[in-house]
């Protein structure tokens, strides 16, 4: 018994330290990627590029921003209600809701790390295409009466909107949201900084995430793992699409626990499905979605996320990537 212990600890310590061998330094460097976007490609730009674009090609330009902006969800729905308000089509939205979660530099950064290039490059592609066709689907379907007016209205009443480089309704003012022109070292500098409270506030979900997994790998035998998400299973893929959605926390987090079912036996596909479902239908996601979503749109978004999932994990395992 001692024995069995003993090896289970070692093995998830052995798993825990290549994590952090791989991970920690992808981290920092996608912490940096993360803060210099910020900086050039902030919100406020965001909201101004969109809502020059209509569906169709539009579909494209806002899930290429999603991709590019390295937003959460607490940031990615304040823009959506921004571009909502200001008249944006509902669909071209999605496309940017859709891209912005999944397909982010740091979780790429990350899956390059944990699967190789040639498999995150595929996710990129797969994800991306997914965003701006259910984009274009959802557009489609004129869903514009499901969107709650009050998640979409300033403090003062108004619908959020952008002029010049201010937003009005900000309690009745005018604010500026574009900030003073800085050169591009105070761009860096600021960037630098950023990254460093960046790395420092989600260091420790990086920590439980890579623990979670070693857990996993050390501890729950890779028999019961398969069986539930393994290739015997039929259903193992839209299993794998919702399951991490009650425990999400953060992207950085759940790669690990991902790569920890790779290494159980878990078909990659399969595990990308995890990935994609945890990312897009966490729970965080979707409390603020609620402030701008009746239940039909919510339906809807939750079941694009888990439909693209679903979809990237089949065609995974079917190409055995």
């Amino acid at each position: 018994m001692a024995g069995a212990l003993a090896g289970n600890l070692g093995a998830a310590l052995e798993f825990f330290v290549h994590l952090a061998v791989v991970l920690v330094p992808l981290f920092v460097g996608g912490a940096f990627l993360v803060g210099l976007l910020q900086e050039y490609l902030p919100p406020e730009r965001v909201e101004r590029i969109l809502r020059r674009h209509d569906g169709g090609t539009g579909n494209v330009v806002a899930a290429g921003i999603g991709a590019l902006t390295p937003f959460c969800s607490c940031s990615t729905v304040p823009v959506l209600a921004g571009l909502l308000g200001a008249g944006a089509p509902l669909g071209l939205a999605f496309s940017f809701l859709l891209a912005s979660p999944l397909v982010n530099e740091l979780a790429v950064l990350l899956l390059i790390g944990l699967f190789g290039v040639r498999i995150a490059g595929a996710y990129v592609v797969v994800t991306f295409l997914a965003a701006v066709a259910f984009g274009i689907v959802v557009g489609r379907f004129e869903l514009d009466d499901h969107l709650k007016d009050g998640g979409l209205l300033a403090p003062n009443g108004s619908r959020a909107a952008t002029d010049g480089g201010t937003v009005t309704g900000c309690g009745g003012c005018e604010c500026v949201t574009d900030p003073p022109v800085a050169s591009h070292r105070e761009r860096v500098g600021r960037a630098t900084t950023g990254a460093r409270e960046f790395f420092i506030d989600l260091l420790p979900y990086l920590l439980a995430g890579m623990a979670l997994g070693a857990i996993v790998h050390g501890f729950v035998p890779a028999v019961l793992v398969r069986r539930i998400i393994g290739p015997e299973n039929p259903l193992a893929v839209p299993i794998a699409a919702v399951a991490g959605a009650p425990i999400y926390v953060s992207m950085s987090a759940m790669l690990p626990v991902a790569a920890s079912f790779a290494e159980q036996g878990v078909p990659v596909g399969t595990v990308l499905a995890f990935v994609v479902g945890s990312a897009g239908v966490s729970v965080p996601n979707l409390v603020l979605l609620n402030k701008l979503f009746d239940r039909t749109l919510l339906a809807t978004y939750a079941g694009t996320v888990v439909a693209t999932g679903t979809a990237v994990g089949l065609l995974f395992n079917a190409l055995s990537l």
